[in-house]
């Protein structure tokens, strides 16, 4: 059983050409099929019953991509979605190759009240972004994860970096 109103994930950002790039994935099935702009994400879930929102946010990271980040981890505000869900979030630098995305499945009843099940996967693609297309391609209220990140990579460098200067950041 999981907690339905509580999902964690996981903003995983990297510095290409001095240039912030984070990794977004779009949800799998045939009603997000043909919706691009607002429907991509973070990689998150719903939390379990007694599971802390970093491990649920790792745990839905690896389940969703097939890739596990090492931290450390930099907690971001958690946001509220139109939906009422609460999304908890953690930045981590990391860098990865989306086109080795694997992901879970799911049934969903399809179409609607049709009593047939759908065997499809949580997410169909991956891909970095910079900040300014984030923002546009993901869900609103997380776009305020990229804003944070943003403010924190240029506020505490020397936690993000290995001494060099942060990223540049369009904004």
């Amino acid at each position: 059983m999981k907690t339905k109103r509580i999902s964690a994930g996981l903003l995983l950002f990297r510095r290409r050409n001095d240039t912030l790039e984070v990794l977004l994935v779009h949800p799998g099935g045939p009603y997000w099929r043909h919706l691009d702009e607002g429907a991509w994400t973070i990689p998150k879930g719903l939390l379990r019953p007694n599971e802390a929102p970093l491990e649920a946010a790792i745990r839905e990271f690896t389940e969703e991509t097939g890739h596990t980040p090492v931290g450390p981890f930099r907690p971001l505000t958690p946001v509220r979605q139109k939906s009422g869900k609460i999304v908890y979030a953690w930045a981590v630098e990391g860098d990865w190759d989306s086109t080795k995305l694997v992901s879970n499945s799911c049934k969903i009843e399809w179409p609607p009240r049709s009593g047939h099940q759908l065997e499809i996967p949580e997410v169909d693609r991956a891909e970095w972004f910079g900040p300014n297309d984030a923002r546009k391609k993901m869900n609103a209220a997380q776009a305020s994860f990229i804003d944070e990140l943003s403010t924190l990579l240029i506020s505490s460098a020397p936690a993000f970096s290995d001494n060099k200067r942060p990223p540049a950041v369009d904004h």
